[in-house]
C-alpha cells in the first residue's frame, strides 16, 4: 500500500512568527519528497493551554471548528498539525467527538458546523517516520548530517497523553532519531527527552520555571550531546531564546544549538541555512551545522550507507 503524500495543513499560529524556522525548513522538506500540504481555509487558533484550562467547552471548540472546516474543504484527507501544542489540541478533540455520538453533536452545536470526526490528527513526526517517508528522505539525501550528535527533545506534546495521542512511546519516544539517522546523524541516549520545559510557564513563573530548562542543557551535555532537536515552537522558543539567560544565571557555559528537525532534514535534502531557516536562531545555529554537514561527494553515496 502506497504511503499517504497529500494531507490537510493546520498551520496554528506560530507558523509565521517564532516557529518561522520551522515552517520554512518544513516546506522545503515537502518540495523536495513530493509531500502535498492543503492549508485548512479560515482555521483558526487552536486555544492552546489558556482555553482549555478557562473553558473545556471553548478548548474543544476552537479546535473542532477548524477540524470541522477541514472536514468540508478536504474530504477523505487526514489533517497534519507540526506544533506539538496545535496536534495536542486537535487531537484531543478528535477523541472526545469519538468517544460517542452525544460528544460530537455537542461539538457541533458549539461551533454550528456539521462535524463527524472522520479525518484523523496526526504530527508531523507521525507521517515522516513512516519507513517510504524515511526512505523517501535518505533516497533524495543531497548531504550527510556527518559527526552531529543530536539529542532529540520531545517535550510533553507529543505522545501524551498515550491514549490519545496513539503514536511513539510515552516515555522513550524514537521518531526523531530514526528520521535523523537516515541521513546519517548520531543521536544520544539521554534522561530528559520528555521532560517539561516549563511551557509558558517561562513567562508567568520565570524564576521558578528557568530550572526546568538548565537540567535539559545539563543532561544533554553530560551524555555527549553536541545540539538539541525539537519539533515543538514553544520548546524550541524556550531552549534556544533563554540558553543566554541561563548560563548567566547558573554561571553556565553553554553554546548550544537548537535545532528544528525539520531544518536538519532540510538541510540533508540540500536546502542551505537561509532555507531552512538556521540564521533566524537566537543561539548562533549556523556554524555548528556548517561544520558538521558534508555532501555526499565527501561522504557515502548511497543511501543505505548514509542511514548506516
Amino acid at each position: 500500500m502506497a504511503v499517504e503524500m497529500r494531507y490537510a495543513y493546520f498551520p496554528g499560529c506560530s507558523a509565521s512568527s517564532t516557529g518561522l524556522p520551522y515552517t520554512m525548513s518544513m516546506e522545503y522538506m515537502a518540495r523536495q519528497i513530493g509531500l502535498e500540504l492543503v492549508e485548512i481555509d479560515d482555521w483558526c487558533c487552536c486555544g492552546t493551554s489558556a482555553a482549555r484550562i478557562t473553558d473545556s467547552d471553548l478548548g474543544r471548540a476552537l479546535p473542532a471548528r477548524s477540524l470541522a472546516l477541514s472536514e468540508l474543504q478536504n474530504p477523505g484527507l487526514d489533517v497534519v498539525a507540526p506544533c506539538a501544542g496545535c496536534y495536542a489540541n486537535l487531537k484531543a478533540a478528535v477523541h472526545f467527538a469519538r468517544e460517542n455520538e452525544e460528544n460530537c453533536t455537542h461539538l457541533s452545536g458549539l461551533i454550528e458546523l456539521p462535524y463527524e470526526a472522520r479525518a484523523d490528527v496526526k504530527s508531523l513526526l507521525e507521517i515522516m517516520v513512516q519507513p517510504e517517508m524515511i526512505d523517501a528522505i535518505a533516497s533524495k539525501a543531497a548531504a550527510s548530517l556527518g559527526g552531529m550528535k543530536l539529542a532529540c527533545y520531545y517535550g510533553c506534546a507529543f505522545v501524551r497523553p498515550a491514549d490519545v495521542c496513539e503514536f511513539d512511546d510515552p516515555e522513550n519516544p524514537s521518531s526523531m532519531e530514526r528520521l535523523l539517522q537516515a541521513v546519517g546523524a548520531e543521536c544520544i541516549d539521554w534522561s530528559y527527552k520528555t521532560e517539561c520545559c516549563g511551557a509558558s510557564n517561562q513567562i508567568a513563573v520565570p524564576r521558578q520555571s528557568r530550572g526546568l530548562i538548565a537540567r535539559i542543557f545539563e543532561n544533554a551535555v553530560a551524555n555527549g550531546g553536541e545540539a538539541i532537536v525539537t519539533a515543538c515552537p514553544l520548546c524550541w522558543l524556550n531552549l534556544d531564546l533563554r540558553e543566554a539567560e541561563i548560563n548567566k544565571q547558573e554561571g553556565t557555559s553553554y553554546h548550544i544549538p537548537v535545532y528544528y528537525v525539520t531544518e536538519l532534514l532540510a538541510l540533508a535534502l540540500g536546502a542551505t541555512s537561509s532555507e531552512s531557516g538556521l540564521d533566524k536562531h537566537f543561539e548562533p545555529a549556523v556554524q555548528y551545522a556548517r561544520d558538521k554537514v558534508v555532501t555526499l561527494s565527501e561522504a557515502p553515496s548511497s543511501a543505505e550507507e548514509v542511514s548506516a
